[in-house]
Formats: C-alpha cells, sequence, structure tokens
C-alpha cells in the first residue's frame, strides 16, 4: 500500500528565506523516509499554489494526500484557513481521499529550538548575562491558539527562572517592543528575545528590529529545518496518514457471532 503524498502548506513570504526553510523541511523528511513522496506548496504570496501541486498530483495517479501547515500556531495568516482549502479541494477533486494534519506546532520539545537559536545570538552579541526574556511569537486572532503559545512562553521562562512576557505580532498581547519596554520598566535591563517564528519574514523582522530598538541585547532566529521541527512534522503525517487508513473488516452475521469473551484474571 502507497503512502498518502506529503503536502508542506506554508504561508509563504516576500522573504526568500521563508520558502527556502519549507523546502529545507522536506529535505529533512526525505533524509529520514526517502520513500514519501513529499511537496511544498504555500498559501500566498509565492508559487507553488495548493492547487498547484494538487493537479500535478491528480495527473501522477496520487489518490490520496495529507497536507500539513507549517505553522505553530492553528491560524493562517493568508487569505484561507486549513478547513476551508481542504474543502475545496475535495470539492474540485472529489475522487481525492484528503486529509488534515495538525501544525507543527506549538510541541514543547521546539522550545530546545528556540533555546538553541538565542543562544546562538547571545554568543554573537557576547552577552553572558540576562535578567529577562521575551518570548516572541506571530500571533493570531484565535484566542485558543495564542493561550496555548502563551503556555509554552510559561514552560520556557520556568526552566530559565527569569521573568518572561509572551509577545505576539497579531492578535491580543503585547508586540515584542512593547514586551521589553515593560520589563525596562521593572528595571531589567539584560533582556534577550527568544523567537517562535518557523522562518523569516516581514513580521518576524519587524518584531525583532523594534525589540532592539527598545533596548533587547539579542534576538534569536527563527527555528527553521531543524532537526526537532522535521522530526515533528514526519511524527503529524503519520497521525494523520493512518487516519485515511480504511480497516476492510469482513461483516460478521450477529446471529452467528461467536460470544464475546471476558477478560480472566490469572492467579499467581
Amino acid at each position: 500500500m502507497t503512502a498518502p503524498s506529503l503536502v508542506l502548506l506554508g504561508n509563504g513570504s516576500d522573504d526568500p528565506r521563508g520558502a527556502q526553510v519549507s523546502h529545507g523541511i522536506r529535505d529533512g523528511l526525505l533524509e529520514i523516509r526517502p520513500e514519501l513522496d513529499v511537496q511544498v506548496a504555500f498559501v500566498d504570496h509565492c508559487p507553488p499554489s495548493t492547487f498547484q501541486v494538487v493537479n500535478k498530483l491528480i495527473k501522477r495517479g496520487v489518490e490520496e494526500v495529507v497536507f500539513l501547515p507549517l505553522l505553530l500556531s492553528s491560524a493562517f495568516h493568508g487569505p484561507a484557513d486549513l478547513d476551508t482549502l481542504v474543502a475545496q479541494v475535495r470539492s474540485t477533486h472529489p475522487g481525492l481521499r484528503v486529509g488534515a494534519s495538525r501544525p507543527v506546532g506549538p510541541e514543547a520539545q521546539l522550545l530546545a529550538v528556540v533555546d538553541r537559536r538565542l543562544r546562538e545570538a547571545l554568543r554573537a552579541s557576547r552577552i553572558s548575562e540576562l535578567d529577562g526574556l521575551v518570548f516572541s511569537a506571530a500571533g493570531s486572532e484565535d484566542v485558543r491558539s495564542n493561550a496555548l503559545v502563551s503556555r509554552r512562553a510559561r514552560q520556557w521562562a520556568t526552566h530559565h527562572k527569569l521573568p518572561c512576557v509572551t509577545a505576539f505580532a497579531r492578535g491580543s498581547g503585547p508586540s515584542a517592543a512593547e514586551a521589553v519596554r515593560s520589563l525596562r520598566a521593572q528595571g531589567r535591563r539584560h533582556i534577550a528575545v527568544g523567537s517562535w517564528y518557523l522562518a523569516p519574514g516581514p513580521m518576524y523582522a519587524r518584531q525583532s528590529e523594534q525589540a532592539l530598538e527598545m533596548g533587547a541585547v539579542a534576538v534569536a532566529e527563527p527555528m527553521g529545518a531543524e532537526t526537532e521541527v522535521v522530526e515533528t512534522v514526519l511524527a503529524r503525517y503519520v497521525v494523520a496518514a493512518m487516519e485515511l487508513v480504511d480497516l476492510d473488516l469482513p461483516e460478521v452475521d450477529e446471529d452467528e457471532a461467536a460470544p464475546v469473551r471476558h477478560l480472566a484474571v490469572v492467579g499467581a
């Protein structure tokens, strides 16, 4: 049985490094599972679009596909959300079996990547002491999604035993600059910013620049196609692919069915 094709869905960005991260995740997946059919599509800004990729798969005779959003929260920032996109694909190609995976984040193991990127930034800036942290994320209009990201930020802060403010570029909550300002108002002067972003883009760049202007001593780069990210993507795909599997069990005549055997306790 052929495994469903996997389509990695990125938001897309005017920054070409965003697309490079998506393709880097694809390359990482193929290193682990070279037999998988992995494609990259973008919801906005850059090609190929979702329907361009799907049409190519249809021409190849693909019958099953799993869409996996390359997001760290549950909401796209482009013109279409995942449910709408899946519905459009099913309507256009009724013979195609379509599965939808949870997004990459917010998984706790990705905090290790945030740490690694922040240590790199601190070394580059020759910073050895901190007294405050900002957990910078894209955010969304979905309150529940932001709450899950805030939970990860609390885990991160607890691990480092430092005061931390969660910042969102979208939705509720302070921006990265406002988060730095609030910590400085408490007398903190060595504040670093951890980045809950997968790839560079205008939103990440704007938040990072403003945080530095407000006095942050270092800002971490986005996660990129790190091992933890690739492994999380693969785990998400496996779960979604299993949901497409039909258990072709023979029908049983209830009148002829054998009586159910109960579990028995075996004495020592």
